[in-house]
C-alpha cells in the first residue's frame, strides 16, 4: 500500500478519485498544493503516489510537475492527472505528467492507472531504470509481462541503453529472485577461455587446468544467467549454448559426465542478429531459441524528454559520493544536452554528469562548460525527403529523370528523419533491409518499376470485408489500422474482459485503456 496524496483544485472530481483509491486500501492524504508535500513528507519513506485533479488547460498540473521535481529529491514521483478536456495525450505530453484520465474519472481505471503507475515506480526506484517516457513505460511493462515466466528473453537495442539494469529487474520480479544473478560478458573473454567460463572444466582438461572448475551456468542452477554481447559468442560455443537452452544439459570441458541445470537465459546484443544469421556469424537455431521474448531498449535521442530528469538523478548521486555541493545546470547548458544525440546513450550522459560534477569551476555548469565535442554534435543536417510523383511500385530510381520513392530511398530517408542515426547504423540497417528484401536486386541492380506485384495482393485487395473476428490485412492498411482491428477482434473473443484482452495481446492493461481511447473503441 501506499501514500496517495489527492489534490483539492477540483473538488468534485477529488472525492469520486479519494472513493476509487480508499476501495484499495491505500493511506490518503488532501493537500491544496505541491509544496504541502515538503512538510508532510516521512523520513526514509520510499514510496509516494500522487493522484492530482486538473483544470482545464493544465497549468494547475504544469505547476504541480514542476514544484514536484524541485521537492522531492528521488525521481519518479508519481502523477496521476484526472482530466476535464479531450486531448489527453496532448495534455499528458505538453506539461510533462505520468498518465491522464478523462473526467469524470471511472473507478476502475483510476484504480488500474494507481496500480500500474506503482509496479513502475517500485522497478524504476529497486533498478535504477529512470523515465517517464511512453518509451521507457513500455519496457517496465515489458518487463511485468515476461518476469512471472521461465522463458529466454532477447535484450537488444545500442550499447549504453541499460539492458543489464532490464536484465537485473527481470531476474528481480521473477520466481527465481532468491537464487544467483551471473552476468557474463561474452565480447570480453578470449575465445580459449569462454566455453571454460561458462561450462566449466576437469582438472587436466588443458594447460593450467590444476583442479576441477564449475561452470558459470553450474554457479547459476535455479537462477537467471545474463549472456551480454552474445552475438560476439564463437560459433562452436554457441553449438554448445543451444544444446543447453533445448535439454538444460552440457559436459564440462574434457568431462564425460552430463551435468543438468534449470538456468534461465537472458541474453543481450547491440547488433543486429537478424543481420549476423544472414551473413552466417551467428546460428540460425540458436537466434530463434534465443528470441522467445524480446524486449528493444529505446536509444536516449529518441527520449529526450527523460534527459533532464536523469541529469537531476546523477547530480543527486554523484554530489554525495564525492562530497561535493552542485546546484545543477543553467537553462542554456541543459538545452546542448537535449539537442545533442547521445552516441553513447545513457552511459555516456552519466559519465559526462560525473565529471561535471567532479571538474566544474563553479556550482553551476554553463553553456561555456560543456565540452566542445557535446556543443559541436547538436543538430546533425539531415537528408531532404523527395515527395516523387507516382506510386511506389511505378517510382524510379533516384539519379534519373524522376526524383520518386523507392523502398530503398524511403527507407533511408524515414530512417534518417524519424531515428536521426548516424552513418554506420544506418549503413548496418540498410545492409540488413537489402539482405532481407532480395526482390529488390538483380545482377547488383534492379528498379522498383520492375517488380512485379504477387497476384494473392491483387486478390486481398478486391476481396470482401472479413467476416466475424477475422482480420485480413490489405495493401495499404496502416498499421494503427490492423492494430485497431486486432484489439476489437481480441475483445470481442473474450467477451469485453479487458484484462484477458491485455493479455493475449501482450501489451499491459493500461496501455489496452490508452489504445481504447486513441482509437476510439468503445465495445
Amino acid at each position: 500500500m501506499a501514500r496517495v496524496f489527492i489534490d483539492t483544485g477540483e473538488l468534485e472530481t477529488a472525492i469520486a478519485v479519494r472513493e476509487a483509491v480508499q476501495a484499495d486500501g491505500h493511506e490518503i492524504e488532501m493537500i491544496e498544493s505541491a509544496r504541502e508535500l515538503d512538510h508532510r513528507r516521512r523520513e526514509g519513506e520510499e514510496e509516494i503516489a500522487l493522484v492530482l485533479t486538473s483544470a482545464p488547460g493544465g497549468e494547475r498540473a504544469r505547476a504541480m510537475r514542476r514544484c514536484l521535481d524541485e521537492l522531492i529529491p528521488r525521481p519518479p514521483l508519481l502523477a496521476v492527472v484526472v482530466a476535464t478536456e479531450d486531448g489527453l495525450s496532448t495534455l499528458a505530453a505538453e506539461n510533462d505528467l505520468d498518465a491522464c484520465l478523462p473526467a469524470p474519472p471511472d473507478a476502475e481505471e483510476v484504480q488500474v492507472v494507481l496500480a500500474q503507475e506503482l509496479d513502475r515506480f517500485r522497478v524504476q526506484f529497486e533498478t535504477g531504470i529512470i523515465g517517464r517516457t511512453r518509451e521507457v513505460r513500455d519496457v517496465l511493462e515489458r518487463i511485468h509481462l515476461i518476469a512471472p515466466v521461465n522463458s529466454t528473453v532477447l535484450l537488444t537495442g545500442e550499447s549504453g541503453t541499460g539492458k543489464e539494469l532490464v536484465a537485473r529487474a527481470v531476474h528481480r520480479y521473477s520466481r527465481r529472485r532468491g537464487k544467483p544473478f551471473i552476468a557474463v560478458n561474452c565480447a570480453a573473454l578470449p575465445e580459449s577461455l569462454l566455453e571454460s567460463e561458462l561450462f566449466g572444466h576437469e582438472k587436466g582438461s588443458f594447460t593450467g587446468a590444476t583442479s576441477r572448475r564449475q561452470g558459470l551456468f553450474e554457479l547459476a542452477d535455479g537462477g537467471t544467467i545474463f549472456l551480454d554481447e552474445v552475438a560476439e559468442m564463437p560459433p562452436p560455443t554457441q553449438t554448445r549454448l543451444l544444446r543447453v537452452l533445448e535439454q538444460r544439459r552440457f559436459m564440462r570441458v574434457g568431462g564425460d559426465q552430463e551435468i543438468e541445470v534449470n538456468v534461465r537465459v537472458i541474453a543481450a546484443t547491440n547488433r543486429e542478429l537478424a543481420g549476423a544469421v544472414q551473413e552466417g556469424s551467428f546460428r540460425r537455431d540458436l537466434y530463434y531459441r534465443l528470441n522467445v521474448l524480446h524486449v528493444e531498449m529505446p536509444p536516449l535521442r529518441e527520449r529526450r524528454p527523460d534527459i533532464p530528469i536523469l541529469v537531476r538523478q546523477f547530480i543527486r548521486e554523484f554530489t554525495e559520493a564525492h562530497d561535493r555541493e552542485f546546484k545543477g545546470l543553467t537553462p542554456e547548458a541543459l538545452q546542448l544536452l537535449l539537442d545533442y544525440d547521445w552516441p553513447g546513450n545513457v552511459r555516456e550522459l552519466r559519465n559526462l554528469v560525473e565529471s561535471m560534477v567532479v571538474l566544474a569551476p563553479g556550482s553551476t555548469i554553463r553553456a561555456e562548460d560543456i565540452p566542445s565535442e557535446i556543443r559541436q554534435g547538436r543538430g546533425r543536417a539531415m537528408l531532404p525527403v523527395w515527395a516523387g510523383g507516382g506510386s511506389r511500385e511505378t517510382a524510379l530510381v533516384a539519379g534519373g529523370e524522376s526524383p520518386g520513392q523507392i523502398p530503398e530511398m524511403e527507407f533511408i530517408f524515414h530512417t534518417l528523419i524519424d531515428l536521426k542515426m548516424d552513418v554506420e547504423d544506418l549503413r548496418q540497417e540498410f545492409e540488413h533491409y537489402r539482405d532481407s528484401h532480395p526482390e529488390l536486386l538483380r545482377g547488383g541492380e534492379r528498379h522498383a518499376a520492375e517488380i512485379e506485384i504477387p497476384a494473392a495482393y491483387e486478390e486481398a485487395e478486391m476481396a470482401e470485408p472479413p467476416e466475424g473476428d477475422e482480420i485480413r490485412f490489405r495493401p495499404g492498411m496502416t498499421m494503427s489500422e490492423l492494430e485497431r482491428e486486432a484489439i476489437i477482434a481480441t475483445l470481442r473473443d473474450v467477451d469485453g474482459n479487458r484484462r484477458k484482452a491485455a493479455e493475449k495481446l501482450g501489451i499491459g492493461e493500461r496501455t489496452l485503456y490508452r489504445k481504447l481511447r486513441e482509437y476510439d473503441i468503445d465495445l
